[in-house]
């Protein structure tokens, strides 16, 4: 079953990469298997994840085996500990999603627009965490203020967060979330004036 899931995990990230979902050692996923958190270790890249290239931590974060963990095994802590029913946990920038986090918008709590039915029964609301730089205290302290807000995440000139009742659950509300994004952009971005925030 371990062996299993670390495959599926490796399908997904490899998935990804090709076709520019993820790009460099950006990009971070994790998954709870026998009361222990698997995570991608620091610096490895969706285009090359093999199974060897998980950290095994206890609920913890305990570090039990393998290399060193993501530097953002908080945000996924936080996410496992908000609801019982998330198994894996997924963060990328995928272009058209971190975009949508760019820009401002009117409601923080729920921020991409319902053009299709399709984010809603995936995913559910999707909020807007402000920003804080990467793998800083200061993010993981704004991401847990605000993650019993929405069902899924955008981290504020970052990209998306995203949990799921398993591995394949999870990548499935990433696409539609990175989907939903890319249709609201090509709606909106001719119907009215952006404005952006740089960090």
């Amino acid at each position: 079953m371990e062996d299993k899931m670390l495959e599926t995990a490796v399908w997904i990230a490899h998935s990804l990469f090709e076709r520019n979902k993820a790009s460099g050692s950006s990009a971070n996923m994790s998954f709870k298997y026998d009361g222990k958190i698997y995570i991608t270790g620091s610096g490895t890249c969706f285009g090359t994840l093999k199974n060897t290239d998980f950290s095994v931590l206890s609920l913890d974060g305990e570090l039990i085996s393998g290399p060193k963990p993501s530097k953002e095994f908080p945000i996924h802590k936080i996410m496992y500990d908000k609801d019982d029913e998330i198994q894996a946990v997924i963060h990328t920038h995928s272009f058209y999603s971190t975009v949508w986090s760019c820009a401002e918008h009117s409601n923080d709590i729920d921020c991409v627009p319902e053009y299709t039915p399709y984010l809603k029964m995936k995913l559910g609301t999707v909020g807007l965490v402000p920003y804080a730089k990467p793998g800083s205290q200061e993010l993981f302290d704004s991401f847990k203020q605000n993650v019993e807000k929405s069902d899924g995440f955008l981290l504020k000139n970052h990209g998306p967060v995203v949990g799921g009742k398993n591995l394949l659950d999870a990548f499935y509300c990433l696409e539609e979330l990175e989907e939903s994004c890319r249709i609201a952009w090509e709606i909106e971005s001719k119907e009215r004036t952006f404005k952006f925030n740089k960090i």
